[in-house]
This record gives structure tokens, sequence and C-alpha cells, in this order.
């Protein structure tokens, strides 16, 4: 059936292609989006870059197809209109007459009243703004294009069962067939589990290419002498140091050891092994705004807030006794110095091509789809990407749980040979960490 679907400003910063993906429904796009645009198109950010594209589009529509007040077809047979509300609303209580939100969903209302021979649908990213639609009597829905599953709802090990002798021939061999009736995503983790004794088990993972379960390749005295606590951890490992896995996520609550776990193999393949020419880490610059301008000092001193968790965990593997190397952060600064390691803010990452190098984006949640995509086609041959982060802790306005850009990487990539995604449940940062994380 079709319907009237008007959109708010966010969903158009999000995704400013988002006029051509409702098919063959009407558009609508109130003025005071259109004015709300106008504020953020000067803006180096990436909502900057897509309140101009938005604007181009739109002028584009306008110039080929008329005029946007009176609704131009689209290419899937539907149209989109420009519209002004008859009026703002007037309430004596609850509701801000000046409020630009409000203007917007006034559009919704003028819209559903005016035409009421098909459904009306108000498209906002903003929670609060949906429930003041429900509260006046307007149906709304947050907009689902760019959306995922959440990452952490997928099981992080997967349990196999297998006919009794069959773990043991995959301790003996290194691998064993997949059953015919399990079907599993490319590198999915997996638990063998023994039919006839349940605590028999044997940890793999699924190749896709070979249809078997491989054993993992990490060594006991696990790397940069950062040890797999868990089944997850061990898993993360093999996945991150597969040079034939090019991508990587690694989801999970503060504590789990994602960054730690990315550096130690990043450096192991850096470094010691010399499999790539550098080690790149960088993180996106998001504190209460994504300005680092009243900071004092240079630029390497306004990041330094910022890039200090990535330092500390560095501190932490060069100054551990098992790894064998300095005792102090000499160590990982002579790097810095020489340029084998980098560490700087995911701005400076845009234009750039990056062959044969290891690439670690820590906090990716707080990323869109479209600044992780950017980031992913930086890579040139040879260079393995790992995006780190927890989708329930994001400091982005305009993205969630299930519109961030870690979350739809590892939704869009799950059945690609290329890629792994691993969940990390278990806090192992100390006793006292982990409790704070469940139950604060």
């Amino acid at each position: 059936m079709r319907k009237n679907y008007v959109l708010d400003t966010n969903v158009l910063l999000h995704d400013p292609q988002a006029i051509f993906k409702f098919e063959d429904n009407d558009l609508v796009i109130p003025i005071y989006a259109i004015e709300e645009i106008d504020k953020f198109k000067r803006e180096g950010s990436e909502r900057g870059r897509n309140a101009r594209t938005i604007a181009r589009l739109l002028d584009g529509l306008r110039s080929s197809a008329g005029a946007l007040s009176a609704g131009v077809s689209l290419e899937h047979g539907g149209t989109l209109r420009i519209a002004i509300p008859e009026k703002r609303p007037n309430l004596l209580v609850g509701l801000e007459p000046r409020s630009q939100d409000l203007a917007i969903l006034q559009t919704a209302i003028d819209v559903r009243d005016r035409d009421k021979s098909k459904p009306t649908v108000f498209v906002t990213m903003d929670t609060n703004l949906r429930i003041r639609a429900d509260a006046l009597g307007v149906t709304s829905e947050t907009y689902e294009s760019q959306r995922a599953p959440d990452p952490e709802e997928q099981a992080p090990i997967i349990d196999v069962e297998v006919a009794a002798g069959n773990v043991d021939a995959f301790f003996q061999q290194g691998f064993v067939a997949l059953p015919e009736h399990v079907v599993l995503n490319p590198n999915a983790g997996v638990l063998l589990r023994d039919a006839t004794n349940a605590a028999h088990t044997g940890l793999g993972r699924y190749d896709a290419q070979r249809k078997q379960i491989v054993a993992l390749r990490v060594s006991r005295d696990g790397v940069m002498g950062v040890r797999p606590r868990n089944k997850e951890q061990a898993y993360a490992l093999d996945l991150l140091l597969d040079d034939t896995v090019r991508l990587v996520t690694l989801v999970g609550k503060a504590g789990t050891g994602k960054t730690l776990l990315a550096l130690a193999a990043g450096l192991r393949r850096t470094v010691d092994d010399g499999v790539f020419t550098r080690l790149l880490v960088s993180r996106p610059i998001i504190p209460l705004g994504r300005d680092i301008g009243y900071l004092p000092g240079g630029v390497d001193e306004k990041l330094n807030p910022w890039m200090q968790p990535i330092f500390d965990n560095l501190e932490f593997l060069f100054s551990n006794s098992a790894s064998g190397r300095a005792r102090d952060s000499r160590g990982f600064t002579q790097l810095l110095e020489s340029g084998i390691l980098q560490v700087e803010p995911i701005t400076y990452i845009r234009g750039r091509s990056l062959p044969n190098q290891y690439l670690i984006v820590d906090e990716a949640q707080n990323l869109t789809p479209h600044e992780v995509k950017t980031i992913i086609t930086r890579a040139g041959e040879g260079t393995k990407i790992v995006l780190t982060g927890d989708p329930h802790q994001i400091d982005n306005p305009y993205v969630d749980s299930m519109s961030n850009g870690l979350s739809v990487v590892a939704d869009r990539f799950k059945a690609v040979g290329l890629a792994g995604h691993v969940v990390l449940a278990k806090g192992e940062r100390s006793e006292l960490a982990e409790l704070a994380a469940n139950l604060l």
C-alpha cells in the first residue's frame, strides 16, 4: 500500500541517499529540515559532508524534474516534495512552540490530516521525537535502511555436536569435516562437542573453502606476553593473526580485551614477523563535540587525551615481563619515532591509501556506516583492518547500537570469507571491572 513518509532532518544527515530508498511511496521533507541542514553545510565533519550532499541532490531534482513544492517524480515511482505546515502548534502545556523538531512534527500532522487516502508515517532517528509523535497520534518509525542486528546478540562461539571420536580426530589431525546438517558463516568460531561426553570439546574455526573445522593456531605462550583467558579471546587471536582474514570486527563490553588483543597481534605481525610495513592505530575523536581546538597546546598535545587509552595498552604490552622486551615505554617510543607504529585520529585517514598495513580502529561504534566505508576503502593491497568497539557505549549522538558503522560492517560482512567477527563476552581486566560492567 502506498504511503506518505515525512522525513526528519537526522535521516537525511545520516544517509543523504535515503530519498531514493522508499520505493514507490510519497516522500515529504519539511522546509524546517532544509533550514537545519543549511546550518551544518560548512562543517568539515561527516555531518557537514552529508548536509552538502543532500542539498546537491535536492537541487539536482529541482533542476531536472520541476518544482519541489509541487512534487517531483522519483526513479522508483514515488514522489518527493518539500512542505510547509499551515500553522505552528499552539498548545498550552508540554510543547515548545519555537522548537524546530516540533515544527517538523507539525508538518507530519498536516500531511496526515490533509491526505486521509493513505497512511502517513513520520521517519526519525530521534527516540524522543518518536515518543512525542506517538503522544500526538502520529505513526512514527526509525530509519531502517542502514540498520543492522545488534552484533552482541550473535553467539560468540557456536556449539556443534559431533559423533563420538570426532573430537579426538580433530586434535590428532587439526581438522574435522563440518557435519552436513550444520550451516555456518565463513570463519565462524566453533566449539566441537562430543555427543557422548558433553565435557569433551575442541575449539576451532570454520574454513569455508575446505568445508572443515580447523584447529586454532594460537601458541600457548600467547602473543606479546598476552595469553587468551577464555575461548572467545583464543578465537579472536586466531583471526587477528591470520593474514588471509583481512577484516576483523571485535565487539564486547569494557574490559574484554578488544584493544589489547588487537594491538598484541598487530605488533607481532608488524614488528616481529615483518609481514606488514606499519601498525597504524586510530580512533575517532568524540568528546562532547568533535572539536579539539579548545584544548591547550599543539596538535599532538590536543590529541593525547583521546589517544591515551591506546598508549596505556602499549605500555602494558612492552612492560609485560613475558614479552621479553624493554621493561618500560622506550620500546614503543622508538617504534613511534621510526614510523613503524603510528597512532593518529580517524580524521587524518581520509583521502589516504594504506597498502600493506595493519590498521586498528578503536571505538569504531562511534563511527557512521559511511565513515567506516571510507576507512575500509582506504585499504591497499596487503592491508588488514581491525575494528573494535562496544555498540552499547556510544558517544556519537547521530548513531545508535544498530545504526553505527561497527554493527553495520559486522552484519554486512558476516558471509564474506575475507572477514571474521568475534563477540567477547567475559571481562578480563579485573574482578572489580567485570562486576562494575555487569552491575552498574
